[in-house]
C-alpha cells in the first residue's frame, strides 16, 4: 500500500531528516525495543543519543540547542519513523518531549528558565515530563485540584498527579496547578519542579495493557516549595497555555496512529497473500479483498488529512477544532484498522511475536489520553452549532 501513498507535503530537507531519524531508529531503538519493554522504561541513553543526532528541540532557538526549526514537519517524522518499527512506547518518551514539553518552554519560558531547565533536556542530559492528569481530572483539566499556595517568594505545592509519562525518569516537570482556588481557571499556573525537591514523590511504573516500554507513574505532592520565579510565563495564565498546546498534542496522537495504522495493515496485506486456506491466498476471499479495499480506502483519506493538519500546525494554523477532529477520527480509524488485521492473522495474531498483537494493545488508550473521544466530539459539536 505504501506505494500509492503519495505524500507530497515534505521537501528535500525533510527527506534528508528522514534518513537521519530512520538510521538512529534502527540503530538505537529496535534492537533494545524488547529490553526496554521488559523494564517498564526506556534507558536514559536514548535521550543522550537522541540529543546528539539533533532530534530533541527541533522547533527550539538555537541559542538553547535547539534546531531553530519551526516546522511540524520535522515533529512529524519522528513520530512516523519511530511508529513504523512499533516503537510507539519510544515515540511518547522522546517525541512526547518535543510536542509535550518543550513547547512550553519555547513559548513562555524566560532566557533563564531555558537556559537552566530547556537547554539540558534539548541535549538529553535531563528528561522532562508535563504533570496535568489527576485522579479526579483527565480530559477535564479544568477540574484539577493540586495547589501552589502562594507564600512570600515562594509557592507550596500539594497534590496528586497520574498517568504521567516519563513520570519515573523525568528530571524535570511541568505541573498545572491552581495558584488561586477561588479564581477558576483564571487561577491555574504552569510551575517547573525538578525531582530532586523534598516532599516530591512518585511511584510506578504503572502497570499498563500495553505501551510496557512506556514508563508511567504517579505523582505526589506535599508541601513542595519552589521558588515563584519558577512559574512558566504569568501567573494564572495555565489554562490558556494548556489550550495553546492542546491542538499539537491531539495532533501527535493522531500523526502516531496514522503511522501505525499504515504499518499495521501492510503488514497484514502482505500476510493475506502470503497465507494459504482452503487452497487459495486469504486475500482471495471476495470478504477479505473487500475487507482490505475499505481499509486502505479509508487510510488513504485520513493520510491526506492529516497531511493537511500537518502543514497547517507547521504554520501554527490549526484550530483546536481541526485538531479534535484528526484526533477522534484517526484514532478510531485505528482500531477499526487493528481489528481486521489481527482477524486477517488468524490465530497468528494473537501471538506477542507478532508485530499486529502488540499494536493491539498499543494502540487501545489512543482513543482516551489527551482527551478521549468523546471530549473531542463535544468540543466539535459545541463549535458547530454555537450560534454566528
Amino acid at each position: 500500500m505504501q506505494s500509492f501513498l503519495k505524500r507530497e507535503i515534505f521537501d528535500e530537507q525533510h527527506d534528508e531528516f528522514r534518513h537521519v531519524v530512520r538510521r538512529f531508529t534502527e540503530k538505537e531503538v529496535v534492537p533494545r525495543l524488547e529490553e526496554w519493554a521488559a523494564a517498564g522504561r526506556v534507558d536514559r541513553e536514548l535521550f543522550r543519543r537522541a540529543g546528539e543526532t539533533g532530534i530533541l528541540g527541533m522547533s527550539a532557538p538555537e541559542e538553547f540547542g535547539g534546531g531553530g526549526v519551526d516546522d511540524f514537519r520535522f515533529n512529524a517524522i519522528v513520530i512516523e519513523e519511530l511508529a513504523r518499527v512499533g516503537a510507539t512506547a519510544v515515540s511518547m518518551s522522546l517525541c512526547g518531549f518535543n510536542d509535550l514539553v518543550a513547547p512550553y518552554f519555547i513559548a513562555f519560558g524566560s532566557d533563564e528558565q531555558n537556559r537552566r531547565w530547556l537547554a539540558p533536556l534539548i541535549a538529553g542530559e535531563k528528561i522532562g515530563a508535563i504533570a496535568m492528569t489527576e485522579p479526579g481530572a483527565g480530559s477535564d483539566l479544568a477540574g484539577i485540584t493540586t495547589t501552589a499556595r502562594p507564600d512570600g517568594d515562594e509557592l507550596i505545592l500539594n497534590g496528586a498527579k497520574t498517568f504521567i509519562s516519563n513520570g519515573l525518569l523525568a528530571d524535570t516537570f511541568i505541573v498545572a496547578a491552581r495558584t488561586d482556588p477561588e479564581a477558576g481557571r483564571s487561577g491555574i499556573s504552569l510551575i517547573i519542579v525538578d525531582a530532586d525537591t523534598p516532599g516530591f514523590t512518585r511511584t510506578g511504573p504503572l502497570q499498563k495493557i500495553g505501551l510496557s516500554a512506556q514508563d508511567t507513574a504517579e505523582l505526589s505532592f506535599e508541601a513542595v516549595r519552589v521558588p515563584r520565579s519558577s512559574i512558566l510565563g504569568s501567573e494564572g495564565a495555565g489554562w490558556t497555555q494548556m489550550r495553546q498546546n492542546l491542538s499539537v498534542e491531539r495532533l501527535h496522537i493522531a500523526v502516531t496512529s496514522m503511522a501505525r495504522m499504515r504499518s499495521t495493515f501492510d503488514g497484514a496485506l502482505e500476510h493475506s497473500m502470503q497465507r494459504q486456506a482452503f487452497g487459495q491466498r486469504i486475500a482471495d476471499f471476495q470478504a477479505n479483498r473487500f475487507y482490505l479495499a475499505e481499509l486502505a480506502t479509508e487510510i488513504q483519506i485520513a493520510q491526506v488529512f492529516i497531511d493537511r493538519c500537518i502543514l497547517e500546525a507547521s504554520g501554527h494554523a490549526l484550530d483546536e477544532t481541526t485538531a479534535a477532529m484528526a484526533k477522534w477520527w484517526v484514532t478510531e480509524l485505528h482500531q477499526r484498522v487493528i481489528q481486521r488485521a489481527l482477524q486477517l492473522h488468524g490465530g497468528y495474531g494473537y501471538m506477542k511475536e507478532y508485530p499486529v498483537a502488540h499494536d493491539y494493545l498499543d494502540s487501545r488508550v489512543a482513543t482516551i489520553f489527551g482527551g478521549t473521544t468523546e471530549i473531542m466530539k463535544e468540543i466539535i459539536g459545541r463549535k458547530i452549532t454555537r450560534p454566528s
